[in-house]
């Protein structure tokens, strides 16, 4: 039955999960407003799950609910599949079954982009149908579609985003309350905060699935998340909030990506860290499980957006948002107006990437060492032979506490500085040497500081 005859666009959700259920509750909640933006229908007809027992607490009377996903896909009245069960290879399969049989597609797997998306995004161009993926990146902030529409007429120069809730959450505790990062993290867990397995987040990882996105759309570069430098926030101590606190910064997990254009030459800088920022910033005041993303544009200046990161609601609003674009865009047969990266295909292409030992700025190292006379003149000297300029130190504390905090053997302290604008590559040529020294008891932190913002 064509879209005009059933006077709808149909959707077919699979995978009724927490986000799957916030879709439907919008579908059905908002039925009104959504009407009046399209002009028509937005019909939820079939969904698919495996689970059929659970009550979810929606409404599914007048459709089709089982758990045979490729019937859904085949679905004549299914003009918009929205794959919602994460991971890799099924979601994968489904969603090129469903660009087969000419369907559209929204999904939240920032996952399977990060890795596939060259392929999946080929494939939806090949077979003339759109793949929408607002959702993937930044819960209910419309990040992707500003970049990809609204932002189009820049060269986008650079952007910094807070990309996870949860490792902004745990690092906003950890400053607010002093306590160690496994006591917030359990707290994060008992809240809902974070998995009962938090390695995707305090990792870095699921910032890096979203950084290949945002720089992929921004920079016109094909990109995997295994190609972005990624550190997690594990091993950082109070003391090193402290510390930040005193040096007017604070600590955020930062996705940043810069394109760096050497005459006709293009290289990509794409990282996942913990940053130090200035406190005066706006992103240093993104605290708990807000998200925000910075983008630098050579037209319009600098931008911020600000949102919930995630969440069953704010994540609907954007599946649902996808939706409604895909919507009009069947209706008025404009299948493809704006490619899922926003550049053409055929100009996407992979950017040599520039290595972190490249990167000149300041440096933050906590060093941990025995307190001792004539040690704090060792890692200076050290500093000092490798052309490290010390603007300045910090040496937090005596005792039981400092050695706590300090995570070395009985005895050491934490001594925390703060370098001169250097090359990373020299900053680690000397911390090879110093962490051999006899007197420093455990490995170096180091972290990179960020001042634009």
């Amino acid at each position: 039955m064509s879209d005009a005859e059933k006077g709808s666009v149909g959707v077919g959700l699979i995978g009724l999960g927490t986000i799957g259920t916030g879709v439907v509750k919008v579908l059905k909640q908002n039925a009104d407003v959504i009407q009046q933006r399209l002009g028509f229908p937005l019909e939820l007809v079939r969904v698919s799950d495996l689970d059929l027992e659970t009550d979810r607490g929606v409404d599914l009377d007048g459709v089709t609910f089982d758990a045979d996903s490729e019937a859904l896909i085949n679905d004549p009245d299914v003009d918009i599949v929205v794959e919602l069960i994460g991971g890799f290879d099924v979601a994968r399969r489904l969603i090129l079954q469903s660009f087969e049989a000419r369907k559209h597609v929204v999904t939240a797997n920032k996952a399977l982009l990060a890795l596939h998306g060259a392929e999946i995004f080929g494939k939806a161009a090949q077979q003339g149908v759109d793949i929408a993926f607002e959702a993937s990146v930044g819960g209910g902030i419309p990040i992707l579609r500003s970049v990809r529409e609204g932002l189009a007429a820049n060269h986008i120069e650079a952007l910094y985003g807070i990309l996870n809730g949860t490792t902004n959450y745990v690092l906003t505790e950890m400053e607010a309350t002093g306590e160690a990062f496994d006591v917030v993290l359990k707290r994060a867990q008992q809240l809902g905060y974070a998995e009962a397995d938090p390695a995707v987040d305090v990792d870095g990882i699921d910032a890096a699935h979203k950084l290949t996105l945002l720089a992929g759309m921004s920079f016109g570069a094909q990109l995997t998340h295994k190609e972005v430098s990624t550190e997690g926030i594990r091993g950082l101590l109070p003391v090193d909030f402290e510390a930040a606190r005193e040096m007017g910064y604070r600590i955020k997990l930062l996705g940043i990506a810069k394109l760096h254009r050497d005459g006709g030459r293009q290289r990509l800088e794409a990282r996942v860290h913990p940053t130090l920022i200035p406190r005066s910033s706006l992103l240093a005041n993104v605290d708990g499980v807000m998200n925000a993303v910075v983008v630098i544009g050579d037209a319009v200046g600098e931008t911020l957006f600000y949102g919930p990161g995630a969440g069953e609601m704010p994540t609907a609003s954007a599946v649902v948002a996808d939706l409604m674009e895909i919507a009009r865009e069947i209706r008025r047969g404009t299948a493809g107006r704006v490619a899922p990266l926003s550049y053409l295909p055929e100009v996407l292409e992979r950017k040599p990437l520039v290595p972190l030992g490249e990167l000149f700025g300041r440096f933050y190292l906590r060093f941990t060492a025995l307190d001792r006379s004539g040690v704090l003149g060792h890692l200076t000297g050290v500093l000092g032979e490798n052309e490290i300029g010390i603007e300045s130190i910090l040496q937090k504390g005596q005792g039981e506490a400092a050695q706590s905090e300090s995570g070395g053997a009985t005895g050491s302290v934490p001594v925390c500085v703060l370098t001169h604008p250097t090359r990373e590559a020299a900053v680690r040529s000397a911390l090879e040497r110093i962490d051999e020294l006899p007197d420093v008891t455990a490995p170096t932190r180091l972290l990179r500081i960020e001042e634009r913002f």
